[in-house]
Parts: C-alpha cells; structure tokens; sequence
C-alpha cells in the first residue's frame, strides 16, 4: 500500500485528513506532539485519530522523530504548525522555532529520502496575503499596506484610496496579490510555503503549497481561544456568553469546510497538474464575522438572549478582508467547494453542543492586554 505521513495528523484539520487518507486506500502514519493547548493534557489522541492510522508521538522538530516518521513513506502531508495570530505575536520563538525550524528539519529527512518521496504537500495560509485584493474607484487592482496605527486608533475600519479618500472594494483574492503577513504566525506561514516549494523544486521532488482559508468544522479544539473564529465563537454561546467581535464587525472571511479542505489534499496529491504550484482553498464567498455569529446564534436557539458583543477595538496582526478566488484550484484540480456556510456551520454547532469546552477566552484577552496587542 502507499503510504502517507501527515505531519500534525491529531489536529483539527490533520485527523481529517487521516480518515480521508484511509477512506481510499492509502496507509497513514501520524506525527504528531499532541501540544496540550489543542489536546488538553492527555497524552493519547484517542477518540480523535482513526484507529487504523499509526501513530507516532514526536516533535516534528526532533530529527530522530522525523527519521523513524518517514520509514518506508511515499507521499507527505505537512500539516504541523502552531496556530494562533495574536499569541504568535508574543511566544515568538516558539511559533518560529515549530513553524519554521520543524519544516527546515523535516525537509532535511526528506531530501535524504527523495528517491523514495513521491510528493510533498504543505498546508499554508490565506494569512500570507495580510490584506487581500481591491479596486480602487478608478477600476484598478489594488494590494495595500496594513492600516496605519493611526487609522486604527482612530476607528477607521475600511481601507480607502489615498488619492480620492473613497472606500477600496474588496475583491476575490488571487495568488499573484502580493504577499504582507501582519503576523508572527503569517510569516512563519508564508516561510513554511517557501521552504517546501523551494528545497522540494532544487531536488526534483513534486511538492505543492494550499493555502487555506478560514478552515472550520466538527474537530476543531473548542477551549483552544488561538483556534478559528467559528470555533471561537461556537464555545462562547454554548457557556451562554456573548461572541466577541472586534472592530465593527463587518470584516470578512471565506470560510470553508474542513472536507473541502481534506478533498483538495487528496485531489492535490493524486494529479500531477498542481506540482510546483500555490494554490488557494477556499469558497470564494465574502462572509463578515457579524454574519456568521447571526449564523451560529440561530443555530443555538439563543438569537433571542444574546447577541454579539462589538468591542470596537482591535488586535495587533487582524486584516479587514480576505476571501478566495479559486480559479487556479478549479484548474489545476478540478477543485470545487461543496459544503455552504449554513449547512457548515449546522455541522459544526451539532458537533460542539455534544462537548462545550471550557471558555478561556476571557484569558487570552489578558494576556494580549498585557502585551498591548489590543488597543
């Protein structure tokens, strides 16, 4: 049988794949350090990774992990990372030293096994893009800078052009827009993209980049509050707590299902068309936070007695808007989004009212207030 490692293959989206893996045919093996802030502090994935995947717990930055990781492996999946826009911003060593470092020491393993690899995949990010694409008034494409402290402080959510003082449009976001990660986590993101890309391209290996969006769905760590927003959101309604929305709530996001994100691995891994390529997995469809938690909140019953919270402040490393366009995926793979929002997000709400998690929300925005990084 082939087989298949998924690096971080007992998270979120990495126990997806497993069951994808399995589903048609493939053998999968797992690397994964069951990080307590995504598994709470048991040491066994029990109950999260499909008991026919073989497991190994290890560091993707431990080479002796790696090496018996990659024993007898065909195809790899390069899904470890750790996730988390605002806390990345102080835990910066550790972002870079798992992100980056652990890339750098998997490809290592790799290049001495390339003979035997027959392809890489490494799961990357919308994060890349920081903003994403717009139109100015006069009909040209844009790909602005971050907004300045000084609009943010003055609670100047949109973006305008700087010539007429009119509001840019947002725009599906390509893969040529030009790349600005606004994060700590972004920027260990786009060097994980570039590292598979680059090292996999010099020695001949096939190697391809998806870049996810806003990546939601049952599995998703409910008491992580460095998770997706979906997730976030989800947990707070279900302890009866109002979502917390920043700005004014009208940025926007693509949201896409984890099984559309699991059934572009696969088509990723089983053609040719994408190798060497970047590629972006996505809906193409705009969704403001303010919409979702309306989606959430209904699906809950719980419209009636809560409603966002609006903070009417902001983080250090948000954007306003980025959403796909997915053209180059619907070329290269054939890929085409089939699971819509409210029905997402229907799946979603079942799962988690089964298991509310612990609401550490609250925590983590102490811990941002005392880095500054809400203002």
């Amino acid at each position: 049988m082939t087989r298949v490692l998924v690096t971080g293959g007992a998270g979120f989206i990495g126990s997806r794949l497993v069951d994808g893996l399995l589903e048609v045919g493939y053998a999968v093996r797992v690397l994964d350090s069951l990080d307590p802030q995504v598994h709470g502090n048991g040491t066994s994935p029990d109950g999260v990774l499909n008991p026919e995947a073989e497991m190994i717990v290890g560091d993707v930055r431990d080479p002796a992990a790696v090496a018996r990781a990659l024993e007898a492996v065909d195809h790899v999946l390069h899904e470890a990372a750790v996730v988390g826009v605002g806390q990345s911003m102080y835990e910066i060593a550790r972002y870079t030293e798992v992100n980056v470092l652990g890339t750098a020491v998997l490809l290592e393993a790799i290049m001495a096994r390339r003979d035997r690899i027959a392809k890489v995949i490494v799961a990357s990010s919308m994060s890349n893009y920081g903003e994403g694409r717009y139109r100015a008034p006069d009909g040209t494409l844009r790909a602005p800078a971050p907004r300045s402290r000084a609009q943010l402080d003055g609670r100047q959510w949109e973006l305008h052009d700087e010539e007429s003082g009119q509001a840019l449009e947002p725009l599906p976001t390509d893969e040529a827009k030009p790349l600005h990660p606004t994060s700590v986590y972004a920027t260990t993101k786009r060097d994980q993209e570039e590292l598979v890309l680059n090292v996999c391209g010099s020695y001949g290996v096939p190697a391809v980049a998806l870049r996810y969006f806003n990546t939601y769905g049952p599995g998703q760590a409910l008491s992580n509050p460095y998770t997706g927003v979906a997730a976030i959101f989800s947990n707070r309604i279900l302890n009866d707590e109002p979502p917390l929305v920043f700005e004014d709530g009208h940025q926007s996001r693509d949201f896409t299902h984890v099984a559309d994100v699991v059934r572009a691995n696969l088509l990723a891994l089983e053609t040719s068309a994408a190798d060497g390529e970047v590629l972006n997995i996505g809906t193409g469809i705009q969704t403001s936070l303010l919409e979702l938690s309306g989606l959430l909140l209904d699906h809950y019953g719980k419209k009636d007695r809560l409603e966002p919270e609006i903070v009417g402040r902001y983080r250090e490393g948000d954007i306003r808007h980025c959403f796909a366009d997915i053209s180059r995926a619907r070329e290269k793979l054939g890929f085409e989004p089939t699971v819509e929002l409210r029905d997402g997000v229907d799946d979603l709400a079942a799962w988690a009212a089964e298991r509310p998690g612990e609401d550490r929300v609250d925590a983590a925005l102490t811990e941002l207030h005392s880095h500054t990084l809400i203002r």
